[in-house]
């Protein structure tokens, strides 16, 4: 027996919007009961029909066609509108007026699966169902969910036509596809569940669609009656599933699709929608649904050619549907209805209990205490930062590893790789190239033809293909060209590389492919947005994991739920402030004090780097590489790092001795160079001297006794061209005589200590430069180079940068009028170091902000970085350690560490943890172990002249290091 559901108020009140986890439910039942009945009391006959009505408008509209609905909801008194096309602003505009002439406050509507974005400009896109689906951790989802329900709520939203639990086991679906969560119920199930629960605790009523399920069948009900042939018992277990778990879990109401089901609709070819047996028969009886129930828009021509216009709408109606969206015209519907009511085919109980379940809902979202919407910072508060950090975290837990071959994921010994990137498709991946090449060189090749790509593609072992698809709808073509699936083949066969297929587009463009046994890897990213691009390019170079499993079939080789998990190698990320507990806002502080630093003149540009946690969340260039110059600076211009070589570059080797024995804190100057066996710098310590409390001199102008009387380099010394003995390039036209190595070494062995204590001083650096090259047997530039840059993928780190960078990529530090006569650009700013031919141990090496936060990443994670220990932890915590701050030295052994009085190279806001240096061009940074963080600041305060001072008297370095501590959240 059915289902009588023309039940008693009080117990629709208890059931409309079910289950005791729903926060749209409430306890105020009297009340919810009390507001229902005195709405539906005043109601005419006509007014109650018009509840049942839910009709279309677009805010992008012409205003007559929009002035037509006012005048339908202001003499008619319709029950709601869903909005289609146009823009946020528009729509909450048109509500505003729309609410304003209806009598009893309307429902409004969406269909907005992945966000407002499905209908409108200006607002925000989140993932497909088909992405969602990927994901293992169902709380994302829900996350997901609620985002768009805020966004619903604030554009004045009362029900999202969401979640879409159609299980789509036909890949020639035209309409659902990367509508649906996937093949299997029961993960469509989980999340389903997940979504719903999120748009709930958003406040917003869900709808499950489309009953009984739109997934088995290659024909878009827009357009014709889709038949689902399958039995009884197989919809049972795979359609209907989905439904059966959300209505357990509460779900708020049913959207009945258009469709031929022979197993449970008698009569032959008449549509679900129209259908007593299935609506209140399966739905209503057999699955215990009580919600709402709405119609799918009845001007689809799989419903509108069943029967005359109001006719379809009056037999919706008597198969048990409660709304009835989008009819085709509601004054002819409406003249059916009351002559049916009058003829007794429509009873008052059952016209009562549709309109009291709509009244109901209504209440249920706070239309008994209606409010317009605030129209401003609309666009402001849809387009927040969160959405961002919601979105990534969704892309992150989708990522695919379907294939893995020799363990080839992520990326590891970057010294050995030589990269290439193909790109496949129509859209563009220029994101996915760029993140790719913030880890390792990744050379771009594009050829016309399959000879061409293969005599390219000969230089590299190792090829990574991007498929990119149109992000702009789901509906948009996936597939491969005929070329690009030959060319797949043949790419991947050939026998100089590894191959690594990227898929930015639906799984089921891999049903294409013939073959998969010479692809060695397979990364499904499903979307091809930038942010999908980055964190696929993020999780093939290991910064971050990846856990997603297929959620459809994509071939025989991978088939539903293939997902092989890939484990981060602790690299750098790249992500947004909120995403690790920064506040995007306060950290707008940062581009106005770099910009109070280029507005004094401080320095002509600059470089910004922050991260956290293991993320860069904060990369930005500012100003130019001169003040003349019409070129910006960009992220990838590199500068003269100067005394921050020190940490960078001699330090760590410093340690890898240290850790292989070949060096101790308490070994004196005498053992490392036995030449100042009578110096009397002797018995100075590695400790002491690293730590600055070895009493050595601040520096030595080496460079003076090198000039004429006139101040110029002295033709004794110099040479303009490299010749037989002088071969150290100080400059353009500039060579240094070989033989004055000797001079510099023994200069330093005639020094005098000197009386106090503490003096910061690079002459150590000196003296571990030629330690380190004697025991080795090679230049420290080559050593650090073998030893940390290549194998971290530091592409912009470089001693004597001209070498290896087209001069205008680094930046100029100085207009020299003193020494070498002429721009110092591409040189190291330093005479001393210059004097090296380049590489001091105190100075000499150029980067950018990014290469250097991987350095200071590596430190603060114990010494490990992209799966390879480069140093132990120990070591790293023996030299971040103040062995004399009992005598008020703060410094560590190589690491300058905050201060212990007021003044320092900090903002005193840092822990006794942290850790950095600061350089006389500019730069500067700093580690913070106990907030994971790393702070980076390069500039060229040295152009035009070393003697602007303005920054370090300014300390404009430290401020912006106070703001990003001011920045962090809690």
């Amino acid at each position: 027996m059915r289902i009588n559901f023309y039940f008693p108020l009080f117990l629709l009140c208890c059931v409309v919007l079910r289950g005791q986890q729903n926060p749209l439910i409430t306890n105020d039942t009297i009340a919810q009961q009390a507001w229902v009945n005195i709405q539906y009391d005043a109601m005419s006959l006509d007014e109650r029909i018009g509840q049942l009505f839910m009709v279309s408008v677009a805010s992008n509209q012409a205003k007559s066609s929009t002035d037509r609905i006012k005048t339908l909801i202001a003499q008619h008194q319709i029950g709601g509108v869903i909005f289609s096309r146009g823009g946020p602003d528009r729509q909450a505009k048109l509500t505003n007026q729309y609410q304003a002439v209806s009598k009893v406050p309307l429902l409004i509507g969406m269909d907005a699966e992945w966000g407002l974005a499905m209908r409108l400009d200006s607002t925000y896109a989140f993932p497909w169902n088909m992405t969602l689906g990927a994901i293992q951790d169902s709380a994302t989802v829900e996350k997901v969910g609620f985002q768009i329900g805020k966004h619903a709520k604030r554009l004045g939203v009362h029900i999202n036509f969401a979640p879409d639990i159609d299980v789509n086991n036909n890949p020639k679906n035209p309409i659902i596809g990367n509508r649906s969560f996937g093949e299997d119920p029961i993960n469509v199930a989980q999340k389903g569940i997940a979504f719903m629960k999120g748009l709930e605790k958003a406040g917003i009523l869900t709808c499950g669609k489309h009953f009984p399920g739109h997934g088995d069948t290659a024909t878009d009900s827009h357009h014709a009656l889709p038949v689902i042939e399958s039995s009884k018992q197989r919809l049972d277990s795979i359609e209907l599933y989905p439904y059966k778990k959300l209505i357990e879990s509460g779900l708020n109401s049913v959207m009945v699709a258009h469709l031929g089901v022979p197993s449970l609709e008698l009569r032959e070819g008449l549509p679900s929608t129209l259908s007593e047996q299935i609506i209140s028969g399966v739905l209503r009886e057999e699955l215990g649904f009580q919600g709402l129930v709405f119609t799918d828009a009845l001007n689809m021509k799989a419903v509108s050619e069943f029967a005359p216009e109001g006719e379809v709408e009056l037999q919706a109606f008597l198969a048990g549907n409660d709304v009835l969206l989008m009819p085709e015209n509601v004054l002819e519907a409406k003249a059916k209805f009351v002559e049916a009511y009058n003829a007794g085919r429509i009873t008052e109980e059952r016209l009562s209990a549709s309109v009291k379940k709509i009244l109901m809902a209504k209440y249920k979202v706070g239309l008994n205490t209606y409010k317009p919407i605030e129209l401003e910072n609309l666009y402001k508060d849809l387009n927040g930062v969160e959405n961002d950090v919601v979105y990534e975290e969704a892309m992150e837990g989708a990522i695919t590893v379907a294939k893995n071959n020799f363990s080839i994921l992520p990326i590891k010994k970057l010294e050995n790789k030589r990269i290439a990137y193909v790109g496949f498709g129509d859209d563009p991946g220029s994101t996915f190239l760029n993140t790719l090449n913030q880890y390792a060189d990744v050379a771009y090749v594009k050829a016309k033809d399959i000879a061409s790509y293969r005599k390219e593609l000969a230089k590299y072992n190792l090829v990574i293909i991007g498929f990119h698809k149109s992000n702009k709808s789901p509906w948009k073509s996936y597939k491969f060209s005929e070329n690009e699936l030959f060319w797949l083949q043949e790419i991947s066969r050939l026998r100089t590389s590894n191959t690594i297929l990227a898929l930015f587009a639906k799984p089921y463009a891999l049903l294409d492919v013939a073959n998969f046994d010479t692809i060695d890897a397979l990364v499904v990213g499903y979307q091809n947005s930038g942010i999908a691009q980055e964190k696929v390019a993020e999780a093939i170079f290991g910064a971050i994991g990846a856990n997603g499993k297929l959620p459809v079939s994509a071939s025989d080789t991978f088939p539903v739920h293939t997902g092989l998990k890939l484990k981060p190698l602790q690299r750098l990320g790249y992500s947004f402030p909120e995403r690790v507990g920064l506040n995007s806002s306060k950290l707008a502080a940062v581009d106005s004090l770099v910009q109070v630093g280029l507005d004094s003149l401080m320095y002509p540009g600059a470089q910004v780097l922050i991260a956290k946690k293991g993320k860069v969340v904060y990369n930005k260039s500012f100003g130019k590489p001169t003040y003349t110059t019409e070129q910006q600076v960009s992220q990838e211009h590199i500068y003269d790092l100067a005394s921050l070589t020190k940490i960078l570059s001699t330090l760590p080797l410093i340690m890898k001795m240290e850790e292989e024995g070949k060096i101790a804190l308490n070994n004196t100057f005498k053992e490392l160079v036995p030449e100042y066996e009578e110096s009397e710098l002797k018995d100075v310590t590695v400790l002491k001297a690293l730590s600055h409390y070895g009493r050595l001199p601040a520096w030595i102008a080496f460079y003076i006794r090198t000039l004429t009387k006139n101040r110029k380099p002295s033709p004794e010394f110099y040479r303009n061209k490299p010749t037989a003995g002088f071969s150290y390039k100080v400059a353009d036209n500039l060579y240094l005589t070989d033989a004055y190595k000797d001079s510099i070494y023994n200069r330093i062995g005639r020094q005098e200590l000197k009386s106090n204590r503490y003096r910061y001083s690079d002459v150590a650096y000196y003296v571990f430069k030629k330690y380190i090259e004697d025991t080795y047997g090679a230049s420290l530039d080559t050593l650090i180079n073998d030893f940390l840059y290549v194998p971290m993928g530091l592409k912009h780190t470089s001693f004597n940068p001209l070498e290896k960078f087209e001069k205008e990529e680094i930046v100029p530090t100085e207009e020299d009028n003193y020494y070498r006569y002429q721009t110092v650009q591409g040189y190291v700013h330093d005479m001393g170091a210059a004097m090296q031919g380049g590489v001091g141990g105190h100075a000499g090496l150029f980067s950018n902000a990014n290469d250097v936060a991987k350095i200071m990443q590596m430190y603060l994670q114990g010494g490990v970085y992209g799966g390879v220990r480069f140093l132990n932890e120990r070591t790293i915590k023996k030299f971040n350690t103040c062995y004399f701050c009992h005598k008020d030295v703060r410094r560590g052994v190589g690491f300058d560490k905050p201060q212990i009085k007021e003044k320092g190279p900090t903002c005193g806001c840092v822990s006794r943890k942290s850790f950095g240096h600061s350089g006389f061009t500019g730069t500067y940074t700093w580690a913070d172990p106990d907030e994971e963080l790393v702070y980076v600041f390069l500039s060229n305060r040295t152009y035009p002249s070393a003697s602007n001072t303005q920054l370090v008297k300014s300390g404009l370095r430290t401020r912006i290091q106070q703001a990003i501590y001011d920045s962090i959240i809690n």
